[in-house]
């Protein structure tokens, strides 16, 4: 495997290395398909991507995850984080993100593993959970998973939670890209900011791989570059 660490004073200096680094692989025509992630982690990055001169008129987008039973029109969903904060100012080729209200979730799943496999990722952003899990991927997923639906963790629920009004109950369950799904993108961009992070992002550091930790799934890929504001890791 080959990672590369980077440290940065702040998030907006984190979107300015995944602006980088997104340049360089679109010049050497290796951004077709760029998968995508959401939470307060990628506001910043999202933000610099939307204040840049990067096109990506040419590039097909696929979301990692979805809450089941919210659609697009609920501020809680990914749908509406993605539109609020890159769709709307950012043109694409196409975007795709699991179908948190399909009728049938498990065909949901498939039609989307399906079209991971039409546009394969040439570059994946990730956040980090605080459990060490990537995507909705909870402790205990296999690193062989595809795109399912997945039983959240209180540990989870607890942190997300946070993101949701006193009116609206954080859903239980999710639609997640697969380990593996992550895995097949060429190329891995993992951000972890802040010190809540910390103990998960030194899960990975270890160098130990374990179903417990779904982030140490990366230290199985070619090419993994880590961008984080934590400082004095146990590396």
């Amino acid at each position: 495997m080959s990672m590369t660490i980077i440290t940065v004073e702040e998030p907006k200096q984190a979107g300015q290395h995944v602006l980088e680094i997104l340049k360089e692989q679109q010049d050497e025509g290796k951004l077709n398909g760029f998968g995508l992630a959401t939470g307060s982690t990628m506001i910043p990055v999202y933000e610099t991507l939307v204040n840049s001169d990067i096109s990506f008129e040419e590039v097909t987008a696929f979301n990692l995850d979805e809450y089941v039973g919210l659609d697009d029109s609920n501020k809680n969903s990914y749908a509406f984080f993605m539109q609020e904060h890159l769709f709307s100012k950012k043109k694409f080729k196409r975007t795709f993100i699991p179908n948190g209200v399909a009728e049938n979730l498990e065909e949901e799943c498939a039609t989307y593993e399906r079209r991971l496999s039409e546009f394969p990722l040439d570059v994946q952003l990730l956040g980090i959970g605080e459990n060490g899990h990537i995507a909705f991927n909870e402790p205990g997923t296999s690193f062989d998973s595809v795109t399912h639906v997945e039983t959240l963790t209180d540990s989870t629920l607890g942190v997300n939670s946070a993101f949701f009004g006193n009116d609206e109950p954080i859903p239980a369950t999710a639609l997640t890209m697969g380990i593996s799904s992550i895995l097949a993108a060429k190329k891995i961009i993992l951000i972890a900011l802040g010190e809540r992070k910390r103990f998960a992002l030194e899960r990975l550091l270890a160098g130990t791989v374990t179903v417990d930790y779904p982030v140490t799934a990366l230290l199985g890929h070619a090419d993994v570059t880590v961008i984080t504001d934590i400082k004095g890791l146990n590396k």
